[in-house]
């Protein structure tokens, strides 16, 4: 009687963590034999995770987010410990070109959000606030009845890298490093000031501990003020920058006949139709 042949087992399907570890440790592997460039190619990228079952279009939507990524480091120092982060981002991915894209984002920024350009570059874009006359008369009566979160920044960027033709990775940040430096210093003057406040009481004979106890229990509610005050701040601007991205990727209602008066007193482009 022949004998009948077994089949080979299949080999064992690994899990999401399994197949980040080994990609993880093939990587090693390669760079310690010199075998490949420690940088990969997108078309290599694109080839690999063919191999290994992901899709060509979400590699090339993370390949964009990656692009489209913050390069500032993260943030250390007493300015972060007393207050947070000096900026705050958001990102999402809009039907559109680069160019199309960056396009409607400065006209709706100049628009909604009374910033003007600051600096240009081909997948860039820098704005500030408008100052003068005309942009504290927008701001200042608000027409659009929405407040200007973004006013208060020290610039606001956007940053955009192409997913595929007709998709693009967006990322807005702003930053708030002069604002967050300003309160910083107030709320330190203010320990300050109570702290020489407390020092009479050392002449009056009052032990050290309990001479410094009011100076410091006041100066450490100035602080905690300005930390919540600021947090405040970075999470309206947040929305502020979500409100955006909807615009942009949804439209925007059409503006009251006395926004678009000023609109055309401050010559502000109309958002694309």
């Amino acid at each position: 009687m022949a004998d009948v042949p077994v089949p080979a087992p299949e080999p064992p399907v690994l899990d999401r963590a399994g197949l980040e570890r080994v990609l993880a440790r093939a990587s090693e592997l390669q760079a310690a034999l010199g075998d490949h460039p420690e940088a990969l190619s997108e078309a290599q990228l694109l080839d690999l995770g063919r191999e290994v079952g992901i899709a060509p279009e979400h590699l090339r939507q993370a390949l964009a987010e990656e692009r489209g990524r913050g390069l500032l480091p993260p943030e250390t120092g007493m300015a972060v410990a007393l207050a947070g982060p000096s900026a705050t981002a958001a990102a999402r991915v809009v039907p559109g070109t680069p160019a199309t894209v960056l396009a409607a984002l400065d006209a709706t920024m100049q628009r909604d959000e009374v910033l003007v350009i600051k600096r240009r570059f081909p997948e860039r874009l820098v704005w500030e606030a408008q100052r003068g006359f005309i942009g504290g008369l927008r701001r200042g009566f608000a027409l659009s009845g929405r407040r200007y979160q973004l006013a208060a920044a020290t610039d606001v960027a956007a940053s955009v890298a192409a997913v595929d033709a007709a998709r693009v990775h967006l990322r807005l940040e702003a930053n708030f490093a002069e604002i967050r430096g300003r309160r910083i210093g107030l709320a330190l003057t203010a320990v300050a000031a109570f702290l020489l406040a407390g020092a009479p009481l050392l002449v009056l004979g009052v032990a050290p501990a309990l001479a410094a106890l009011p100076p410091v229990v006041l100066g450490g509610a100035a602080l905690l003020a300005t930390r919540r005050s600021y947090h405040r701040l970075l999470a309206h601007a947040h929305v502020a920058l979500e409100q955006v991205l909807d615009r942009l990727e949804y439209g925007s209602g059409k503006p009251s006949p006395a926004q678009a008066l000023l609109d055309a007193i401050a010559g502000t482009p109309r958002l694309p139709r």
